[in-house]
């Protein structure tokens, strides 16, 4: 076997085996070899500067360097850690910033479409009623049939209280619960609910623009009411009544009677005369539409439901009375109603006529020589009457007298003999009862 050269054996000068160090020089554990600093430096190849190493760092990544140059494919992240470093901290970066910039934007995306929502729920509560007794002023109108909660949207659409439930919710606390009076009411401005409540509720508030007109009544008494209401002259509505063409009223009205129709008005400050009878009188148009009365049979309703308007007493008894009338038309009988004589005397007050009250042919209105319904109305009829005139009830009855003239009560006959009878019961009540009559 042939020795290997000098230069190959591991114990040549100028070899090591493993785990040694040659003089002048440190052996790193990862194999790589460092000069003594003690040692002379070798001199550099020609043409190439010298860098000593000044860390253990430096000498790996150098010696890393130099193995790269033998072999490009040795290089590593391991042998040259800071730069994977420096590559993985940029990554990391970049992907913490986008993170943080979605995020962003999503915050921002949820705040301007939940920002109503938000900022209701962060906001401070709204007041929903006024403090105190407001200020300035304002006319506030309650209606006829007018509820609580009527009169509570009036006030906030007229802005005495902030809000409905401001009102409302005073209201239906107070006991007991208040009652309106229709009409015109002097208020103010931005109130608390429970001072509007009170204001309402103080009868020196209520201004004298609304007019009531009782069902029955006759145009001779309704004048001074509307002119008590509208503070205007009672001649001016005289004047105004008398130009009847001006109403629309049918051809054989000579005058306004039976077409005041009877109810709560409440007049604007400053209408006129004309306007304020028109509106009663539209008024009882709508009513008669309303029952199903055609523009040509205006007339007829209304002269026989004043008729019965002003005879009957209890609700039942204007369907009867109705009958009684239209039964003593049908077979030619005389009304005899002391209500039509006294619409023509003026006695209006009382419930009997005299003998000769009743014997008067001059009296047009008389029913008791003047054979059929009476010329004209003799009162303003309501509703109920001219449902009565329209619907009467079935019975033959051809008499009827009101025997109790405190509740009304009233007797209708088929007999002159049973009527006979139902007089004398009047009489004896009016004998009992004097100045009643």
């Amino acid at each position: 076997m042939t020795r290997p050269p000098p230069e190959d054996r591991p114990d040549s000068p100028g070899q090591s085996t493993p785990g040694q160090s040659t003089p002048g020089q440190d052996h790193d554990p990862l194999g790589v070899f460092f000069p003594d600093p003690s040692a002379p430096h070798p001199a550099p190849p020609a043409g190439r500067l010298s860098v000593q190493p000044r860390t253990r760092r430096e000498a790996r990544e150098d010696a890393a360097r130099r193995a790269s140059r033998q072999n490009p494919l040795a290089w590593s992240n391991d042998q040259y850690p800071g730069r994977d470093r420096k590559r993985r901290n940029h990554g990391s970066l970049w992907g913490v910033g986008i993170a943080v910039l979605l995020l962003i934007g999503m915050v921002a995306g949820a705040y301007f479409i939940f920002q109503p929502q938000l900022a209701t729920l962060f906001a401070a509560p709204v007041p929903t009623d006024y403090p105190g007794n407001g200020a300035g002023s304002v006319t506030v109108v309650i209606r006829d049939g007018d509820t609580g909660s009527d009169v509570a949207t009036t006030l906030e659409k007229d802005g005495v209280v902030k809000t409905y439930s401001a009102f409302y919710s005073v209201l239906v606390d107070k006991i007991p619960a208040p009652v309106f009076q229709p009409g015109a009411y002097r208020l103010a401005k931005k109130m608390s609910g429970k001072a509007a409540l009170t204001a309402l509720l103080d009868p020196k508030n209520k201004l004298e623009t609304t007019a009531v007109i009782p069902e029955g009544a006759i145009e001779k008494d309704i004048l001074p009411i509307v002119a008590r209401a509208t503070k205007l002259p009672e001649q001016d509505l005289q004047a105004a009544a008398k130009d009847v063409a001006s109403f629309g009223l049918p051809a054989q009205a000579t005058s306004l009677e039976g077409f005041l129709f009877p109810a709560t008005y409440t007049f604007t400050p400053g209408t006129s005369a004309h306007d304020a009878l028109k509106t009663m009188v539209d008024r009882s148009f709508t009513a008669l539409d309303k029952a199903g009365v055609a523009p040509s049979d205006r007339w007829h309703t209304v002269v026989l439901a004043a008729l019965i308007q002003k005879e009957a007493g209890l609700r039942d008894d204007y369907y009867k009375v109705s009958r009684v009338f239209l039964n003593r038309v049908a077979i030619g009988m005389d009304l005899q109603s002391d209500a039509t004589v006294t619409y023509w005397t003026g006695n209006t007050g009382v419930a009997t006529t005299t003998d000769a009250e009743r014997a008067d042919a001059t009296n047009p209105y008389n029913t008791y020589v003047h054979p059929g319904l009476p010329i004209g109305p003799i009162s303003n009829p309501g509703d109920l009457a001219i449902d009565a005139a329209l619907h009467p009830a079935n019975g033959p009855w051809l008499y009827f007298v009101t025997v109790n003239l405190k509740t009304g009560q009233t007797v209708f006959s088929e007999t002159f003999q049973q009527h006979e009878a139902a007089v004398a019961q009047l009489q004896q009540w009016l004998r009992d009862n004097p100045g009643n009559g």
